[in-house]
């Protein structure tokens, strides 16, 4: 959290609020499909392997198959489409950007769930901390050197620290267990599965992102510049959530061997935990929000109002993420998925209205509204099944 906390203050810093706009906004569009590049493999992984660590050789090696494949396409694809959709976006910056998410950062994510399957937390915790510390490292020296950057340099930069960080995951990989295998009709029987963990993970881009890609569509760099910092601090504020889902993940599925009714239990065990740190860190935020300018710089001042605006995220999501993990743990998957595409369908509509004539504002409330209606859809769903 520390290394995170100082890299956004550093790259905020270096970057301003115009090109943080843009990296942000190209970043945006690149997440909303590059979950694609793995088509949701290692998911099926985690849940067959948690249960099961005899499979772990034959489900790595589909993994990295369907990512080298998948991922090289996409990256094609997004250099393609990327700069019609948004002309302020060259296709070089597309490019690094996509090399870095849709391959080097869905191998190294999917070296995390390994060890998560294994519940080897703390080599997933390294290599989150090296990738932040890498990050940190690395826009400190290019605010030294250069007192300002574009957002071209800046993925280029890390680019290259998202291929180093992919091959030291892949190589702790092989070392702790072993060379990876093939079965084509493995693949094939787990196509399905996977693509439904795919779905799941597009339709958590497109409310998680879409808003960001449409400022960048409408050209509107600097608002999504003030937006994006704000939601940067949600997203660091919901680390302790998102680490106790983290290490609860796999006891899902084990418990989902007993059906749902032991999902649902665990669920509300954790969220007695969650929730309450949820609502401490939006009192927090809250009461903080004006120290942003004085970290960031004042071409984010604005970042005050929508973090204020934003602040009630990390108590929404303890909600939808508990009851989210119940449902997949049990095998319902589907169901999750269903509830996430409304979601996304609602986020796409409402911003769409909102977006061209509020900014950045709009774009706040869409988010709240989406988060939580996912919230109550995902616990009216475990709570009927």
């Amino acid at each position: 959290m520390l290394c995170q906390g100082v890299y956004f203050i550093l790259l905020a810093r270096l970057l301003g609020s115009v090109q943080y706009g843009i990296y942000s906004g190209v970043y945006a569009m690149v997440a909303i499909v590059s979950v694609y590049s793995t088509l949701g493999s290692p998911y099926t992984l985690l849940r067959h392997v948690s249960p099961d660590t005899r499979k772990f050789a034959l489900y790595w090696g589909n993994v990295l198959v369907t990512t080298l494949i998948l991922g090289s396409f996409l990256v094609a694809l997004l250099v393609w489409t990327v700069p019609y959709l948004a002309p302020s976006y060259s296709w070089k910056l597309v490019l690094c950007v996509a090399i870095a998410d849709c391959l080097c950062g869905q191998l190294t994510d999917a070296s995390s769930r390994v060890f998560q399957a294994f519940e080897k937390m703390r080599i997933t915790a390294s290599l989150l901390l090296l990738m932040n510390l890498l990050r940190m490292v690395t826009a400190g020296l290019l605010l030294w050197r250069l007192h300002h950057a574009t957002a071209q340099e800046w993925v280029i930069a890390t680019t290259a620290i998202c291929f180093i960080g992919c091959c030291l995951a892949l190589m702790l990989v092989k070392r702790f267990f072993g060379k990876p295998a093939f079965s084509l009709q493995l693949l094939r029987q787990r196509t399905g599965e996977g693509c439904v963990f795919a779905l799941s993970g597009s339709t958590a881009g497109i409310y998680n992102n879409f808003d960001k890609a449409m400022l960048g569509h409408y050209g509107m760099n600097a608002a999504n510049g003030i937006y994006a910092m704000a939601y940067r601090v949600i997203d660091f504020s919901i680390m302790p959530i998102a680490a106790i889902h983290g290490a609860a993940y796999p006891r899902f599925f084990r418990k989902g061997e007993d059906g749902v009714q032991s999902t649902r239990a665990y669920a509300f065990r954790i969220l007695k935990r969650t929730a309450p740190i949820g609502l401490l860190l939006t009192a927090v935020m809250f009461i903080t929000a004006p120290v942003i300018p004085h970290l960031v710089g004042n071409s984010f001042s604005e970042s005050v109002s929508a973090l204020r605006w934003l602040c009630l995220m990390p108590f929404i999501r303890s909600f939808h993420y508990s009851a989210g993990d119940a449902l997949t743990g049990a095998g319902l998957q589907k169901l999750r998925l269903s509830t996430q595409a409304t979601a996304a369908a609602f986020n796409f509509v409402i911003n769409l209205y909102l977006i061209p004539r509020y900014g950045w504002l709009g774009a706040a409330w869409s988010s709240l509204v989406t988060d939580g209606l996912l919230a109550f859809l995902n616990w009216t769903v475990l709570l009927r099944v």
